[in-house]
């Protein structure tokens, strides 16, 4: 290595310097805006649209739109960018294919946005009334390829991804009538308002362009449509879709459950500002799912097959259906200021996401016990799970809450290795305990009188049959919560918000009667939540997520597993000199306090051996009753009279 003398280096460094000079290089471009901001405006006509979904064994859906002309000249076509639930650009451009633009018979060419692939420009000739516009929306074939939209016997209609809209006005001002060609012999499930079969085209009554996105149709070949509610004026409907007959059976006492469901969510929040609600539930392990997706009128719920059939080995997704009902009042009806948008193709702030998933993701837990869909062991359990999730969570040091709730931009569709460490979406998990601290904190103080009940019913509460949406910000959840119980409620908030370490993360737990412990055998729900994950788990012991082939599907962030070697991905081949299995690992860390745990595993291609930094004994997380309390989490999830 040839080394310079002070001189030399100091001319380099005053050469460097001099080149570093403003105005030097490049000057970026610019343009005018190519997309036109929207207006809240009156839209002339209504926008025809035609889904032909009958291609299932190609999974492609072919689209027609005619689309009233405004005026003359330049116009601006988009394809939907956001998708409701989602909260961040999610919707996939690359699935539209074959797109061509004419009037009156005659083709119009199309410039893209070079700088937003969503945009569309079209130059209108003078005299035109009307551009048509063709397009494919081509479905995965696959799961690998994306979520699945298409089956044999199962369609989804997720409207966003089937058309184009004008640019320049609120999605809310622009009719739609729309109308669906489906596969023979499939019946569809939807709020829609159907108003012709002609044909075998199946036609709706015309919406805003903002309803009827909000408004998805799921057909299949095997339907079921069961009544949960006697409101005539606002009915509520469970609506089965299976690819087999037998998958739709249910008993009185699952159907009875889903009804205490509804009305315990009625006795929560208030009335009815729906005109009618759907809870579509397909029984199809091949779309995406478990899962769902929240709209006004109606819930997008993915299920196992068996999912009635086997009922006490789902557990862990009872909760699902309260979840998505009532974001019908919290996230739809009432949104988040920061989450509203004027159309789909405007950037959201999900900056309340512990309001508006967190308290939604603790209604669902109390909801689903209160209804009797897991008993009042189960849901406390899934507290435990809770807490102990959450405060494993190291990633808090330097990610807060607040700060995770920007995960929807950051991490949806991206991969994340070190969950714990990097943080996804805790503000369901964690919010749940946010919201268990608050009700606790209002009961201890009122004497049991009010709960967190009373603040939602302010918070998302509204007369009968009003749809009009509005928004709210944190100045509004402070004072929904002073409206119940005057208290420094800005500075609770903001202490769990913004905190980097878990100083208070269990007080809920503690006020309301319970303590966080561990012990040497799970719950039964714990267990589910194992199988639920593909592995057993030993995340609390030497920081491990392993399947039943040896495979690590989580590494705790410098746990003893991590300090050990191991990472996402390691295969583990031996335990203790014997050949790797489930029940080897299990009883070995079982035993780690007296015999340290010798692990060999595949990393990288190469051969490792190495003992574990461990030396407890198996945690498995369950909540503790701490005797000459008051117990606050029983009266919570005591059902509503």
């Amino acid at each position: 290595m040839k080394t310079l003398g002070s001189a030399a280096v100091a001319l380099l460094l005053v050469a460097g310097s001099a080149s570093a000079q403003p105005g030097a290089g490049p000057q970026p471009v610019t343009s005018a805006p190519f997309v036109p901001a929207p207006q809240d405006r009156p839209f002339n006509g209504a926008i025809r649209l035609e889904v032909d979904a009958t291609d299932t064994v190609h999974r492609v859906f072919t689209v027609h739109e005619t689309i009233p002309v405004q005026q003359a000249g330049r116009m601006v076509l988009l394809y939907p960018e956001y998708e409701t639930g989602s909260h961040a650009a999610t919707a996939s451009i690359a699935a539209l294919a074959g797109l061509t633009l004419h009037a009156g018979g005659q083709p119009l060419a199309w410039r893209r946005d070079p700088l937003n692939p969503y945009a569309f420009e079209v130059e209108v000739p003078a005299g035109v009334t009307a551009v048509e516009a063709d397009f494919q929306f081509l479905s995965p074939t696959g799961p690998r390829q994306g979520p699945m939209r298409m089956t044999p016997g199962m369609v989804t209609i997720a409207w966003q991804t089937l058309l184009l809209y004008p640019a320049g006005w609120f999605t809310r001002d622009i009719p739609v009538a729309a109308s669906l060609r489906l596969p023979t012999g499939m019946t569809p499930a939807t709020t829609l308002a159907p108003t012709s079969g002609a044909g075998g085209m199946l036609s709706f009554a015309t919406e805003t362009l903002e309803d009827l996105v909000d408004s998805p149709v799921y057909a299949g070949r095997h339907v079921r449509e069961v009544p949960l509610s006697q409101d005539k004026a606002a009915p509520v409907t469970l609506a089965l879709l299976a690819e087999k007959a037998e998958d739709l059976e249910t008993t009185p006492t699952q159907i009875a459950g889903l009804a205490r469901m509804v009305s315990q969510t009625h006795r929560l929040l208030g009335s009815a500002h729906y005109r009618r609600y759907a809870l579509i539930v397909a029984l199809n392990d091949q779309l995406p799912g478990p899962g769902g997706f929240e709209h006004m009128e109606s819930s997008e719920n993915a299920v196992p097959p068996d999912f009635f059939q086997a009922a006490d080995g789902y557990a862990v997704y009872q909760d699902l259906f309260a979840h998505e009902f009532v974001h019908s009042w919290n996230g739809r009806y009432r949104q988040p200021a920061g989450l509203w948008a004027p159309t789909y193709n405007q950037p959201v702030d999900g900056s309340l996401l512990w309001v508006y998933e967190g308290q939604t993701e603790f209604w669902g837990r109390v909801l689903a016990a209160r209804a009797g869909l897991r008993t009042a062991a189960q849901t406390l359990d899934a507290l435990a799970i809770d807490a102990a999730v959450a405060q494993s969570r190291v990633g808090r040091a330097w990610k807060s809450l607040q700060d995770s709730a920007n995960d929807p931009s950051i991490a949806i569709g991206r991969p994340m290795v070190w969950r714990d460490w990097q943080r996804r979406e805790d503000y369901y998990g964690e919010g749940v305990l946010l919201w268990l601290d608050a009700d606790s904190l209002i009961r201890e103080r009122t004497g049991g009188k009010r709960g967190l009940d009373d603040v939602a019913r302010a918070l998302f509460g509204g007369p009968a049959g009003d749809r009009v949406i509005r928004t709210y910000g944190f100045d509004d959840v402070c004072a929904a919560l002073n409206s119940v119980l005057p208290f420094d409620w800005a500075a609770f908030l903001r202490r769990r918000l913004d905190a980097h370490d878990d100083t208070g993360l269990l007080d809920g737990l503690t006020r309301g009667g319970y303590r966080l412990v561990f012990t040497d055998t799970p719950t039964d729900y714990f267990r589910q939540t194992e199988t639920d994950g593909g592995g057993i788990d030993l995340s609390y012991s030497i920081g491990l997520v392993v399947d039943a082939k040896g495979q690590a599907r989580a590494v705790a962030w410098n746990g003893p597993a991590f300090r050990a070697g191991l990472t996402v991905g390691s295969r583990l081949t031996a335990v203790n000199g014997q050949p790797f299995s489930s029940d080897r690992l299990i009883e070995a860390v079982r035993q780690a306090a007296t015999r340290p745990v010798e692990l060999r595993f595949d990393s990288d291609g190469a051969d490792h051996t190495a003992a574990v930094d461990y030396h407890g004994t198996l945690r498995y997380p369950r909540l503790e009753r701490v005797t000459g309390t008051p117990d606050r989490l029983t009266a919570l999830l005591r059902p509503l009279p």
